[in-house]
């Protein structure tokens, strides 16, 4: 490592499928998470952040250029990031930092085969990553690859692999560095079709686990899993206490920005029969954290804020210029009270399992669907459509867990107008598009 420089470093990590509601801080009784939980109650909570895409690939692709799926051309897995796109690693890069990433990184479409340097986003300086994990690991062993492409073999649990891939990186980067650990945990594995955690770690949480309100009235898979998940959460938590650690035994954490977050949650197969890929609250609702210069001063954001505004944020906390092709804004005015916490709401795309679109306020959750004779599910190979019909609108003062769906209920006509309205100016803004949204006024519809 260099001696300290004025510019933090800063250390990202993403987790995949992972409930907001896991946390201590977002007042999980299951006490999974005292590292993150302390950084929390230190640094800076997003109290209601939303994930732009809850998907994996879409998720990443907005992550590292901090823009929305669409306009990156990832808008559903198997697409490949375009080389001309300009991401978060090379806006750091060509400010002086040392740039490094490792685990899932789902933008290349090269799946299991080695991700090729030149769309690797421009991370230079250390690589140990797959373009899909899953399809070169299981929990418990598997491999990623090098810079030069070399198989990288681990035989541990996969959470504790990538953290020592992340440990290794602190000893390879200079300072100032931007590193992202992208961990494929707490997500299921694909092809077991259920949820791993380390050994002897489902059985502390298996007697009695606490099952989110959302979950109970519906079948699903959360009665078999949520032991397991607990169990990965809980790892991840000690693992992301590893990496504060290495960060302590060289000397650099307080100069270390620090960004916890999650590409999407989870809601077990519940609505509808999946993981992911809805507007519910389960699927849509991250946790985010920020700690170190420039967020120690316990400052909470209370109102809704999407992960899109996490690159703008970081670039805003290293001190670097944020670009108008950014499309979020950084919450550091807000944190040291240069501007209010207002009110605001939050724009989701959602795709592969429909072509949806969706938006979040304080209060309220208004979702919109493209038809199709067969259902809701048709069209999903496109990336945006010209007519959508209303599917949801869920009071989230009265409803938390969504369970009452308002759509199509004549005496809330009103708020679906103008919620429809504002989501048609996200539209026109991000998508350079104006297509039309039907209302839905025929009698009660699904929840």
């Amino acid at each position: 490592m260099s001696e300290r420089v004025s510019q933090p470093n800063v250390l990202a990590v993403l987790t995949d499928q992972q409930r907001w509601d896991t946390l201590g801080l977002y007042n999980s009784p299951m006490d999974l998470t005292p590292t993150l939980d302390d950084l929390g109650q230190r640094g800076t909570v997003l109290e209601q952040a939303i994930t732009p895409q809850p998907a994996c690939v879409p998720f990443q692709a907005t992550f590292q250029t901090g823009m929305f799926a669409t306009e990156t051309g990832v808008w559903r897995g198997g697409l490949t990031l375009d080389e001309k796109i300009r991401t978060l690693p090379e806006r750091f890069a060509d400010a002086g930092y040392d740039v490094g990433f490792v685990g899932g990184w789902y933008l290349s479409g090269t799946f299991e085969d080695p991700v090729p340097e030149s769309q690797r986003g421009g991370y230079t300086d250390f690589w140990r990553a797959a373009d899909v994990p899953e399809f070169t690991s299981h929990p418990t062993e598997g491999y990623l690859y090098d810079e030069a492409g070399n198989e990288i073999t681990f035989d541990t649990y996969r959470t504790d692999a990538f953290t020592a891939f992340g440990i290794e990186a602190l000893d390879t980067l200079s300072e100032p560095f931007f590193l992202v650990v992208s961990y494929l945990e707490p997500h299921h594995q694909n092809d077991m079709w259920t949820f791993v955690a380390p050994e002897d770690y489902a059985g502390r949480y298996g007697s009695n686990p606490s099952v989110p309100s959302d979950l109970k009235p519906y079948p699903g898979d959360w009665y078999d899993e949520l032991p397991d998940y607990y169990g990965m959460v809980k790892r991840l938590d000690e693992s992301v206490d590893d990496l504060l650690t290495a960060l302590d035994n060289r000397g650099i954490r307080e100069n270390t920005v620090f960004a916890y977050t999650s590409d999407h949650g989870c809601h077990f197969r519940t609505r509808p029969g999946e993981y992911k890929r809805t507007a519910h609250e389960s699927a849509v609702r991250v946790p985010a954290i920020l700690s170190g210069p420039g967020f120690e001063n316990s400052t909470n954001i209370e109102n809704p804020r999407s992960i899109i505004d996490l690159p703008p944020t970081l670039l805003d906390a290293a001190g670097l210029q944020i670009d108008k092709e950014l499309h979020g804004n950084s919450i550091l005015p807000v944190v040291r009270g240069d501007e209010p916490d207002e009110n605001g709401d939050v724009f989701i795309q959602i795709s592969e399992s429909q072509i949806g679109r969706a938006i979040r306020t304080n209060r309220w959750k208004y979702a919109v669907a493209a038809p199709k004779t067969a259902g809701w599910r048709g069209g999903n190979g496109d990336p945006a459509s010209d007519t959508y019909v209303e599917r949801y609108l869920y009071d989230l003062w009265e409803d938390p867990d969504e369970h009452v769906n308002l759509a199509g209920r004549p005496n809330y006509r009103d708020v679906r107008t103008s919620l429809r309205d504002r989501l048609l100016e996200y539209l026109r803004e991000f998508e350079n598009a104006d297509p039309v949204i039907k209302h839905q006024d025929r009698g009660y519809s699904e929840s």
